[in-house]
């Protein structure tokens, strides 16, 4: 499998793929590249509607004079090759931003899932990814209103921020809590509407459906194997 940068004419090959309405799996075969490295090239240049293959590659080579000055990253982990290691967060990252999270958000959860103690300082944060840490006090804020972690303060009264294994525990039933809320709003409005109009009735049917999936989602999680 070939490894390093992605030329010029790879990038044309994933614009003209990209317009012929391919996916990234078949973009990829026809590269010999791995599907992340597609995937991952197309969100940090602009998605599917907005990628263009000269603009990205100005912009990598851009990124890269950026990072020649910059100092060296420190590795997550001494257990796994640095390149490798970059390449799989930058995938991980990608996978948070494609379901709705923002970018920075992302970074700090990758960071602390690819730690061993599941736990780091905002100093910590900062310097790992090489943010301000303005960015970093506004990225714990909001996921730790979301559960996605939790903070502790020790005895030097320097805060950590953790995840466990009952992060994604907490936040499922988060989730299934939020589809009730869905619930009672659909519900209200078939009433508004009338249950025998085709907008109540839709209401109705998405507030079954949510009510549904909002069990379901509890029911599989009380049953999930402990670590």
């Amino acid at each position: 499998m070939p490894g390093g940068r992605l030329t010029l004419d790879e990038r044309e090959g994933i614009a003209a793929g990209l317009a012929e309405g391919l996916g990234y799996a078949e973009i990829a075969r026809r590269l010999d590249r791995p599907a992340s490295t597609v995937s991952r090239e197309v969100t940090r240049n602009g998605g599917p509607g907005r990628y263009r293959a000269d603009r990205a590659h100005r912009a990598t080579a851009a990124r890269a004079r950026r990072g020649t000055t910059a100092s060296p990253r420190r590795p997550v982990t001494a257990d796994f090759d640095d390149d490798a290691l970059r390449e799989f967060a930058a995938h991980f990252t990608d996978l948070f931003v494609y379901d709705g999270m923002p970018r920075m958000q992302a970074r700090v959860l990758t960071c602390l899932h690819l730690t061993d103690s599941g736990s780091l300082t905002a100093a910590e944060l900062v310097h790992r990814l090489e943010v301000s840490p303005a960015s970093i006090s506004t990225a714990v804020r909001a996921l730790e209103q979301r559960d996605l972690l939790r903070r502790e303060r020790d005895s030097r009264r320097r805060d950590h921020y953790r995840i466990d294994d009952d992060t994604w525990y907490r936040t499922t039933l988060n989730l299934a809590r939020a589809a009730e809320v869905r619930v009672q709003a659909a519900r209200r409005g078939a009433e508004l509407l009338g249950a025998t109009t085709p907008a109540g009735a839709r209401l109705e049917g998405i507030a079954r459906y949510l009510d549904y999936l909002g069990r379901q989602m509890v029911e599989v999680v009380e049953r999930r194997p402990r670590v």
